[in-house]
């Protein structure tokens, strides 16, 4: 059974800097899978932040393009975010996701099977 964990959230001040990461197990072959990271905010839907199939081949959403980074380290079965420039509108519930099979879209939330508990990130003005 596929595991995720989420670390290294946290609070910050606007313009900071956070660095998440996901542990992936259950699988030999991570580097087969498919992983994003998606965010989800008090009283609003789930949505997704960012993509990686392999390095070079990502995809991101609008609001953190430029700001955000998305990589893998598919010895250490690692998926991180590099988050720069922080926004108050970056506070969220961010999720590891992964699957197997191609999701379609790389930022389609229903194309994702396994998903892991969560790391908060809290950014103050």
């Amino acid at each position: 059974q596929v595991r995720l964990v989420e670390s290294g959230g946290g609070s910050v001040q606007a313009g900071g800097s956070l660095r998440l990461s996901c542990t992936f197990s259950g699988d030999n072959f991570f580097s087969d899978w498919y992983m994003a990271w998606f965010r989800q905010a008090p009283g609003k839907e789930r949505e997704a932040v960012a993509a990686i199939v392999v390095p070079g081949m990502t995809n991101y959403a609008d609001s953190v393009k430029g700001r955000f980074t998305i990589s893998r380290d598919n010895v250490k079965n690692n998926l991180y975010l590099e988050m720069n420039s922080l926004k108050p509108e970056d506070t969220a519930m961010y999720y590891c996701a992964a699957t197997r099979s191609p999701p379609g879209w790389l930022l389609n939330r229903d194309g994702y099977k396994y998903w892991g508990q969560g790391t908060q990130v809290t950014v103050s003005s």
